[in-house]
């Protein structure tokens, strides 16, 4: 009860205090602004193949590459949506509906998402495939519309599931009598095609437009904007817009992460009382950034890596290659892990060397040769944060 009653006065404190913050979802990845800076060539292009529903046309099918943080997806949910505005004021049936194929990722449930979408109630599992697309197909031809499809990452779908929902979407037109059916296609993987069945190839990259990275100049007027629309007025200093800017044009030019800069320093000058966002509050978000990025890939790392990795941890000083195996293999034991060659643990340290997670460096100990010296090249408690289901 005496909890309840802390937490209680903790939000209550939290929310007397002053923020700094406008609309914060302004710098979330998800949100899709009124105007894009230095996209407007990549939405002309696109809204020119998305026009024909206007038309009363079939669009084409839509291929959108670059890497991440180009933009893809705001201009794509841009497009979109101003269609599907236009559209109702034309009184032209037009839907268009959006699907991240990171979190959808197999036939099944694509399938499923769209068929929910448009009315039909169909399980998580359970039903043929085939009855899934069935059950699509016909509620997407109850009526007269045209339809606009958003696959996001389509290569985390193609790589896991393969290229038949995509067969069965692009296919969709010759057998549609009410309905036409468009795919937008966007991916960073520039070799994606390579991928796909040669008829969904001919059929889906009818039209392609490639996103090139945006340099720093672009990145600070993207930031700029949205700092508008995100912080109160006079809090964001263009120091820490420019610098955001910079580092994020070290990353390939990746808007999000300079997003999350933005956000993260933010955050990080309210925890500390401060009024404005300074230089020094984006060199900790990078900071911050960085570890939790760490964080993720240990995370996702094969469990006897892990086990390697937690070895390293629980040593807590430089060791040997031997020292190492000698604890993994007692590990293994314990959690009853098969256990791996000892040559085939140090292609494992040799891994995680390459990961940067540990440092594995060759020292000589004079007349009794050369050994590996083995210890963690990042914070220990971020290493025991990120292994605490093994823990």
């Amino acid at each position: 009860m005496e909890v309840q009653k802390t937490l209680t006065e903790l939000f209550d404190t939290l929310l007397r205090r002053e923020t700094i913050f406008r609309n914060k979802e302004a710098l979330r990845h998800t949100y899709t602004p009124e105007h894009l800076p230095h996209r407007e060539r990549e939405i002309s292009r696109l809204a020119r193949i998305l026009v024909s529903p206007l038309r009363g046309e079939t669009p084409s099918n839509v291929f959108i590459y670059g890497k991440t943080g180009t933009g893809k997806t705001a201009v794509a949910k841009f497009v979109g949506r101003e269609l599907k505005q236009v559209g109702e004021k034309k009184q032209i049936p037009i839907e268009v509906v959006y699907i991240n194929c990171v979190e959808v990722d197999t036939r099944y449930r694509v399938l499923a998402n769209l068929a929910y979408t448009f009315g039909e109630e169909v399980p998580l599992t359970g039903w043929p495939t085939d009855q899934v697309y069935k059950s699509f197909f016909n509620s997407v031809d109850s009526e007269e519309r045209f339809v606009v499809i958003i696959l996001d990452e389509i290569d985390k779908l193609v790589k896991k599931s393969g290229d038949d929902v995509l067969y069965n979407l692009t296919r969709m037109n010759s057998e549609l009598r009410n309905s036409k059916v468009s795919v937008v296609g966007i991916t960073n993987d520039l070799k994606l095609v390579d991928y796909l069945d040669p008829r969904v190839k001919s059929s889906l990259s009818q039209e392609e437009i490639v996103f090139e990275p945006y340099n720093a100049l672009q990145l600070r007027d993207i930031l700029g904007e949205r700092a508008k629309i995100a912080f109160k007025d006079g809090v964001v200093t263009k120091e820490a817009i420019n610098l955001c800017a910079a580092l994020a044009a070290q990353e390939h030019g990746d808007a999000r992460r300079a997003l999350d800069l933005l956000r993260i320093s933010g955050e990080i000058a309210e925890e500390e009382g401060s009024q404005r966002v300074e230089e020094s509050h984006v060199r900790k978000a990078k900071e911050k950034l960085e570890q939790d990025r760490i964080i993720e890939v240990i995370r996702t790392l094969p469990k006897q890596s892990k086990l390697v990795l937690y070895s390293v941890l629980l040593l807590g000083r430089p060791s040997s290659t031997g020292e190492v195996y000698d604890l993994y293999r007692d590990l293994c034991h314990r959690t009853g892990v098969e256990v791996l060659t000892q040559r085939r643990v140090s292609d494992l340290i040799s891994e995680l060397d390459m990961l940067g997670i540990i440092n594995a460096k060759v020292v000589s100990k004079g007349r009794y040769g050369r050994t590996k010296e083995i210890s963690l090249g990042v914070p220990p408690e971020k290493v025991s944060k990120a292994l605490e289901e093994l823990i």
